[in-house]
């Protein structure tokens, strides 16, 4: 690649983030279902998508959060992606594949694929339109709300990388076939979350903070790292209109006289001097690796706002007589004024390394092997015993054998989803204020 060629990336990068929003909030405008709350307790949530979803990336993020995070948890989440698909291509599965989950809400991620890595054509987007429609009806007729999402983006260096302004190109394809999907849902009074420009804001900001080579969407141009996945999990979190409040502790020093408590999802055991203990059912977002890695989330983080909006655990103290003081919580501490006491610290925010982190850990490993075992089941044995069905003569024999396999194998996913709940239990941590 020429060093002319770096600029003009940047370039186009920067210009798609100007002409694709305006930034975080705008890009979220159009995220609010019609009415009522999307994301209702007992929701039966499918995650469905091409080959980003299959990476099992973005989708983990948000069950992890959907388990541990919120109030509203799910009742059941099954992950469905498939590499190399189109929204076409999965409403030719629907039948096998999503309905016999009896999904209440389904997130849908298309348009990378069927946008045919070229310049946008009519034809190109009738075709994804008509599809789209097919599913939401399809979903909708079995009872399920869809989230539409739109398709997300590609790398504005990694993508065909060598050839100017093709990355530039097919963003825009992309954020047109977005529009399409909004469209539809809006046409459907369905949910609609924009992935691309979400993705094309915090790639800019990354870019210009870290240098060109770093990759939000990925080293191929198309499958993004954990970074940019966690920008999607959150273009979706926004979309089912998550809060983000995880919760607050309130504590007033008084020495003999401190006072503590806490919103629902955490419980005041103990407040003694500037000791406080808690027992929390609701997590903060955990994150753990390298600050400039692309495949770390937190390399992300700085350029949007997933801290602030999505994962705000605070603290708030009165009664403090320095100007200062030392909070520790777990193994880490840190300084904060007396005025940023008393306006609210976010703990998940200032401490990374925190109490909850191990426990994180495990609903986060639980959900991987779970998720692992949806992508065998639905690409492996699903297909295959459909294989079976028309390779032998059609027979009461064979039916039933079939149907018994098929009972075995969605009741092994029922297993693994009942163990990610039940690692998800209450964790105790102490915060002292000195």
């Amino acid at each position: 690649m020429s060093a002319s060629h770096v600029p003009a990336v940047r370039r186009a990068g920067l210009a798609l983030a100007a002409l694709a929003c305006a930034g975080w909030a705008s890009a979220q405008d159009v995220a609010a279902p019609a009415a009522g709350p999307v994301l209702k307790p007992g929701a039966r949530v499918a995650i469905v998508g091409d080959s980003i979803t299959e990476q099992k990336l973005y989708s983990r993020f948000l069950e992890v959060y959907l388990r541990a995070c919120v109030a509203e948890r799910p009742a059941a989440v099954l992950q469905l992606g498939w590499g190399g698909e189109t929204a076409q291509g999965f409403v030719g599965r629907m039948e096998r594949d999503l309905l016999p989950f009896k999904p209440t809400l389904v997130t849908t991620c298309y348009g990378m694929n069927d946008g045919g890595y070229r310049a946008y054509a009519e034809p190109i987007g009738e075709s994804y339109r008509n599809a789209m429609q097919k599913l939401v009806e399809k979903a909708k007729a079995a009872g399920a709300v869809v989230v539409a999402g739109s398709p997300g983006a590609v790398d504005t260096l990694h993508f065909r990388r060598g050839t100017p302004d093709i990355a530039n190109v097919y963003n825009e394809s992309l954020g047109k076939l977005g529009d399409l999907a909004r469209g539809v849902a809006t046409a459907a009074g369905m949910p609609f979350a924009d992935v691309h420009a979400p993705l094309i804001e915090a790639m800019a900001k990354a870019k210009a903070a870290l240098g060109e080579e770093y990759d939000v969407c990925g080293r191929d141009g198309v499958h993004p790292g954990p970074n940019g996945h966690l920008v999607m999990a959150a273009a979706f979190l926004k979309a089912l209109g998550v809060a983000g409040d995880i919760g607050t502790i309130r504590v007033t020093l008084g020495g003999k006289d401190t006072a503590a408590v806490a919103t629902p999802g955490h419980k005041v055991i103990r407040a003694e001097g500037g000791t406080i203990e808690i027992e929390s059912e609701r997590y903060p977002y955990c994150f753990v690796g390298d600050t400039r890695s692309a495949n770390s989330p937190v390399s992300i983080l700085p350029f949007f706002p997933f801290q602030q909006e999505l994962n705000r655990l605070v603290l708030e103290v009165k009664g403090l007589q320095a100007e200062k003081a030392k909070v520790t919580w777990g193994a880490a501490s840190r300084d904060f004024t007396r005025a940023e006491l008393e306006a609210g610290v976010n703990l998940a925010e200032a401490f990374l390394d925190n109490p909850f982190c191990a426990a994180f850990a495990k609903v986060d490993q639980a959900v991987a092997a779970k998720q692992n075992y949806e992508t065998a089941m639905v690409k492996g044995a699903l297909v295959g015993l459909d294989g079976a069905r028309r390779a032998l003569a059609a027979n009461a024999e064979t039916d039933a054998a079939i149907a018994t396999l098929t009972r075995q194998l969605w009741a092994r996913q029922a297993e693994l989803d009942a163990a990610v709940r039940e690692t998800v239990v209450p964790v105790r941590h102490t915060l002292v204020i000195e």
